[in-house]
């Protein structure tokens, strides 16, 4: 099961009941934040969570509403005595940007690893899968972001008795281990089925609508993309600033077979996105306007 929350869901100002950009996904103890703009700390307590199981930080590019909230969020974090690494993930110049916003928050007693993105695509390994890291078009280099937990086959028990497999070895044939020992040799091959179909999660803001968007939310669970603009006469400014109108997010959803889509980073102008989302779901259906601190659990396949 990979947990989702929408913690901010305003483009470039805050508003009292919307915070700026970001969102949290957790899965098997680890917890990866993607943006932090102004109020992440706050967004992220209303909704029940701590930042100190944060143990992967993505930044889809440097305008100041994604990653305005990162100092406090380092001191918050270094206040309760964390002590585990934090790995960055981010465009180049990552390195710059986050120590040049410590100069307030000095002397964190856990070390920051940094990931700096270089290439069109990335691929980030995590124990039971990767993220993948996707350039967008934006007016600054930006990336998307999938978080893809892969899920193996089953064991298969007949198979480990027929091939006289000794019960010792079953537990660690499972987690992907070759046995070597006294003359035998067991591959995980012998006794797994075929892969099973996993979880994907794709998030991305700030972009006109392109192929790479389409390429890597293919198949998504959950879709999160920028839906800037609701009003059709915006689409000009839209074009000029290189962000998304809301049906264009939608047929980006249509287009990439996803399962469900939330809109978010809101124009500050628009306060009830909800009053466009008819035009949206006519596109897509399974179409929701993002809100502060909405959530979903997405989870594997029934077999």
């Amino acid at each position: 099961m990979l947990d989702v929350c929408l913690l901010g869901t305003s483009g470039m100002m805050p508003l009292p009941r919307r915070y700026l950009t970001s969102m949290l996904a957790r899965y098997n103890g680890l917890s990866i934040l993607v943006d932090c703009g102004e109020g992440t700390q706050i967004a992220m307590r209303q909704a029940g969570f701590s930042p100190n199981p944060v143990g992967i930080m993505c930044f889809t590019h440097y305008h100041a509403d994604h990653i305005s909230g990162l100092p406090g969020m380092l001191l918050n974090m270094g206040n309760a005595e964390r002590t585990e690494p934090l790995l960055m993930i981010g465009p180049k110049g990552l390195e710059r940007v986050v120590n040049s916003l410590r100069v307030i928050a000095p002397g964190l007693p856990f070390p920051i690893a940094f990931h700096e993105l270089s290439e069109a695509e990335e691929d980030i390994p995590l124990e039971e899968g990767y993220i993948r890291a996707f350039r967008v078009n934006h007016n600054v280099t930006c990336y998307g972001y999938s978080i893809v937990i892969e899920r193996k086959g089953r064991f298969d028990a007949a198979a480990a008795k027929e091939r006289g497999i000794p019960l010792k070895y079953w537990n660690r044939l499972q987690h992907g281990q070759t046995i070597e020992e006294d003359g035998l040799h067991f591959t995980p091959e012998m006794v797994m089925g075929p892969a099973r179909r996993g979880l994907k999660l794709t998030y991305c803001t700030d972009s006109r609508p392109t192929e790479s968007i389409v390429r890597n939310a293919a198949g998504s669970d959950l879709f999160i993309c920028e839906g800037m603009y609701g009003e059709e006469d915006k689409l000009p400014k839209a074009k000029e600033h290189k962000h998304m109108m809301f049906y264009e997010a939608a047929g980006l959803a249509a287009e990439a077979g996803v399962k469900e889509l939330w809109l978010t980073h809101y124009s500050p102008a628009l306060l009830r996105p909800e009053q466009y989302m008819d035009g949206v779901r006519e596109i897509f259906p399974a179409a929701t306007a993002g809100k502060d601190g909405m959530t979903a659990e997405l989870k594997f396949d029934e077999e």
